[in-house]
């Protein structure tokens, strides 16, 4: 298997990553809303999946346009936090749910992380491309995923307290 040869090649590879790295995230933020106990956090996860599953229709979109084959491509990088997720939200999690709400709300963040990276990569190669219809909605997702991320963190702070 040889590498990518130009940067349409590494925009497409990036774009089928995150496919499948959405897929994988989608599983397990619904595992882990499962295993909630606060309201608030158990509905912001609930649109987190609604959000996912919509970007990841952007990239299946943006990959047919652009002449990509429309499969993910395996993301092993998403693999492993979801295991870590998993792990600390459910697994080897505290029996106290308030504890429990906690490990959650920053695994769930390290995985939107790493989302809000691969959006960032594939929206400026977009650009360099020339691809700016492509660019304004992959930067969509990536305020969206802030947007979220921003909304996580306040709970957390609010599930801390409560915790403490």
């Amino acid at each position: 298997m040889s590498g990518p040869d130009s940067l349409k090649e590494v925009y497409l590879d990036e774009m089928q990553d995150l496919w499948s790295a959405n897929d994988q995230m989608v599983r397990a933020v619904q595992e882990l809303g499962g295993q909630v106990s606060d309201a608030n956090l158990k509905r912001m996860l609930d649109r987190s999946v609604d959000g996912i599953r919509k970007h990841t229709d952007v990239l299946k979109s943006l990959i047919r346009a652009n002449g990509g084959e429309p499969r993910p491509e395996p993301c092993k990088g998403m693999e492993g936090l979801v295991a870590e997720a998993l792990k600390h939200g459910i697994k080897a999690a505290s029996p106290d749910p308030r504890l429990r709400d906690v490990a959650i709300i920053a695994q769930y963040q390290r995985m939107s992380h790493y989302g809000l990276a691969g959006f960032g990569s594939a929206a400026a190669y977009a650009k360099a491309l020339g691809r700016t219809d492509d660019a304004s909605k992959l930067k969509q997702a990536v305020d969206e995923i802030c947007e979220g991320d921003a909304a996580a963190s306040q709970l957390a702070e609010a599930v801390e307290r409560a915790a403490a």
